[in-house]
């Protein structure tokens, strides 16, 4: 099975997209999402300095376009994609790219809401002298203490080895004096406190504006940062990007998924290699590839056919029928008995996903009428497995609802 992930803020290097402009389709492209944004992406990209492009109003933006337009060099054909993309995750702002790259947003939609994002993160910012210091090493339990000890969120958690501590500049300081023990610690030069309370201006802005935004489901496996479930309506996976913005990534939840779900490949966008590395250590036996040169797109494109989920197909962005999956791992308890033909309204709960972990709600976002129930009570079932097969009550082309 074959994941595509694309990375977060930070992965941006000086001149990264230079060889990517050589292709005309590609700086064309630029091109439209520069006028959509109302950023000069092509500079940014190639000849902008680390200091410019560190700008969290910059760095955002040019992230997705260069994540989003890579993606559609190895794939012209965006149907294809679909039938062979096992499961999609995306990094903080990698969620915008890997949204957009599996149908939810538009990329013109992705890159407004990018643009707004970063600008209002950039402001929430400015307002108090926060930051963020990744923490190497330790014990997981005792890191996780003593950030908590000072104040301090676990605002990204990468798995083994890599948690990032974010908050003001003297909470991290008295951790840097108190460190865990056996753990070494980096500041990392952004310009605020991500994925922490220090963000909620940011979400309340990005939440006013996702109230006016279209969307569609998946169409393929979609997992959040939230809790590394996978999500398959369109209206819940923006509102949790919207969250987001002030909540911790787990990526290693992220990861956790894709072990569950087979994952053999695992292919990065551009500016790649944060998520292949983290790969590497947490995903033992997944091959990974790094793709940053538009001269890789052969090979890339070889990686794909290698690993390609060959039992997917798209999903339908205008079903006749809906099918409920499991958000993860676990044994699946039905709410009620629901027989076929039971009406459904919207935001029914139809059971819960068992786990050491936690229970999981499974709820039928749209409602519908059961068809057929295709997981009995009390079955093992995987994350992205059908659990029941709904008819929509009502459909009209588009799909989508504004407002969600």
């Amino acid at each position: 099975m074959l994941a595509v992930v694309a990375p977060g803020q930070g992965a941006q290097t000086p001149g990264f997209l230079k060889p990517w402009i050589a292709e005309s389709s590609f700086a064309e492209r630029l091109a439209w999402l520069s006028a959509v944004s109302g950023l000069d992406l092509e500079h940014y990209g190639t000849e902008a300095d680390a200091d410019t492009i560190r700008d969290t109003a910059v760095a955002q933006p040019l992230l997705v376009a260069s994540g989003l337009l890579a993606a559609l060099e190895l794939f012209p054909h965006p149907a294809d994609a679909f039938s062979q993309v096992g499961v999609a995750a995306g990094h903080s702002v990698g969620e915008l790219t890997a949204a957009a790259g599996v149908g939810v947003l538009s990329a013109e939609q992705a890159m407004v809401l990018v643009r707004e994002r970063g600008r209002a993160m950039a402001e929430a910012s400015a307002a108090r002298p926060t930051s963020m210091t990744a923490v190497i090493g330790g014990d997981p339990d005792e890191v996780l203490d003593k950030i908590a000890e000072h104040g301090l969120t676990a605002a990204n958690n990468n798995g083994r080895g890599q948690i990032v501590a974010a908050g003001t500049t003297d909470q991290l300081a008295a951790l840097a004096a108190d460190p865990p023990n056996r753990a070494r610690l980096i500041g990392l030069s952004v310009a605020g406190a991500f994925h922490t309370v220090h963000m909620a201006p940011a979400v309340d802005r990005l939440a006013a504006l996702a109230r006016s935004v279209t969307t569609h489901d998946p169409r393929t496996r979609l997992l959040s940062n939230v809790d590394g479930q996978i999500v398959h309506d369109g209206s819940e996976v923006l509102g949790r990007i919207v969250r987001q913005v002030a909540s911790p990534v787990r990526w290693d939840l992220c990861m956790a998924t894709m072990a569950d779900l087979g994952v053999t490949g695992l292919l990065e966008v551009p500016p790649a290699g944060t998520l292949t590395g983290i790969a590497k250590r947490n995903l033992k036996g997944v091959e990974v590839f790094a793709l940053n040169t538009p001269d890789q797109l052969p090979e890339a494109a070889d990686f794909v056919r290698k690993h390609a989920d060959t039992a997917a197909t798209a999903i339908s962005g205008n079903p006749t029928w809906r099918l409920i999956v499991s958000p993860g791992k676990g044994q699946f308890v039905r709410t009620d008995d629901l027989p076929p033909g039971t009406l459904l309204p919207d935001l029914s709960t139809v059971g819960a996903v068992k786990n050491l972990r936690d229970e999981i709600p499974v709820t039928a976002p749209h409602g519908g009428i059961v068809v057929e129930w295709l997981a009995e009570d009390g079955d093992p079932v995987s994350p992205g497995q059908p659990l029941v097969r709904l008819h929509p009550m009502v459909e009209s082309p588009g799909a989508s609802e504004i407002g969600h």
